[in-house]
């Protein structure tokens, strides 16, 4: 039987057989995914290779389809990293078939990446990228990326970074966000989203009510936020910008409990650790959401009395311990200043 959840705004028809890979597409309505997993479900019962398991589109190009899908929004840049990322995995993969691709393609590509002189964590970001590729670019593959990344971990061919400068990939996110939703509930992958998106600590997170929210301002109320010298009463004001707080209206209230997200700050670590190591996903740990969702405001373009609004950062030596900026990031800046004062918090 397939399993239909959810995920990021679609819904997901992912199908376990044994003998076979697993195989997942996303439609606009549950509908269409019960139908398209009973056609494929049909299939394999007669003996058949699923239409999805039948593609003979390259590795090369899908990268080719991705870049053109990009192209239209956020072009990719030939000075980027990004740019640079897709040329190698072109060049060392994309003769493969795609929906063909094997665990061991990928263990030999990362050793050979490794002996090249590439290190483990260049190596996870390069597959992190394939596999965001294969994610937009393909017609529903096999998740043979996830399949690969516990034994590459288990190698050493992938880790993370060394210092704590991690973020998560928009690959590894993607995946994150999709395991907790299925394995978890809809609410503790909704909490992660949150988290990216505000900036905010776990147990904050776990603290707000829907009686801290101000649905004129858009904004919520930190109750005794985390501050070296005013362990009680640092009560703030943050603005909810972008989706979250659509994210944080759309989730279900619990009878006789007030909060917006009702987990307890132990459970939120204890099941995102549980998820990275199901996931093969190395050295990320749920506080380095909070360096994604600072330095991602940075990389939009917000200065450092904004961005310390929204985080609650007093001083700039503190903030820039969580920020990580992705040097590719600064194209189309076109050198603007950030030195502008910041706006009042929920001002037009």
């Amino acid at each position: 039987m397939a399993s239909i959840s959810k995920v990021e705004g679609k819904w997901r028809a992912l199908i376990r057989r044994k003998g076979y890979p697993n195989i997942s597409k996303r439609f606009d309505t549950r509908a269409k995914a019960a139908a398209w997993a009973r056609d494929i479900e049909g299939q394999i019962v007669a003996g058949m290779v699923p239409k999805t398991l039948a593609s003979k589109e390259t590795v090369a190009q899908l990268i080719d389809k991705y870049i053109k899908l990009r192209a239209s929004t956020r072009p990719i840049l030939d000075t980027s990293t990004e740019h640079y990322t897709l040329r190698q995995l072109r060049a060392n993969l994309g003769h493969l078939v795609a929906a063909s691709m094997t665990v061991d393609d990928l263990l030999g590509w990362a050793a050979s990446r490794r002996d090249d002189g590439a290190g483990p964590y260049t190596i996870n970001c390069d597959l992190s990228k394939l596999g965001t590729v294969i994610r937009y670019a393909s017609d529903g593959l096999p998740d043979v990326i996830g399949a690969a990344r516990p034994k590459l971990s288990y190698l050493g061919l992938i880790g993370g970074g060394g210092l704590r400068e991690r973020r998560p990939t928009e690959d590894e996110l993607a995946r994150v966000l999709a395991w907790l939703a299925e394995a978890k509930g809809q609410v503790y992958a909704d909490l992660v989203s949150f988290a990216v998106l505000t900036a905010m600590r776990r147990g904050e997170i776990a603290r707000i009510e829907w009686a801290d929210l101000d649905h004129d301002k858009k904004m919520v109320l930190i109750r005794d936020r985390k501050d070296p010298r005013a362990k009680i009463g640092n009560d703030q004001w943050v603005p909810l910008l972008g989706d979250a707080w659509a994210l944080a209206l759309r989730q279900p209230k619990v009878p006789d409990d007030g909060r917006i997200f009702p987990a307890h700050p132990q459970t939120i670590s204890k099941y995102f650790t549980e998820c990275c190591a199901a996931l093969g996903i190395p050295d990320l740990h749920l506080h380095d959401l909070r360096h994604e969702g600072i330095s991602a405001m940075f990389e939009r373009g917000f200065d450092i009395p904004q961005v310390a609004v929204v985080s609650g950062h007093k001083d700039w030596r503190h903030l820039k311990r969580y920020t990580q900026i992705k040097p590719e990031s600064l194209h189309g800046h076109g050198g603007k200043s950030t030195n502008t004062p910041p706006r009042k918090p929920g001002a037009a």
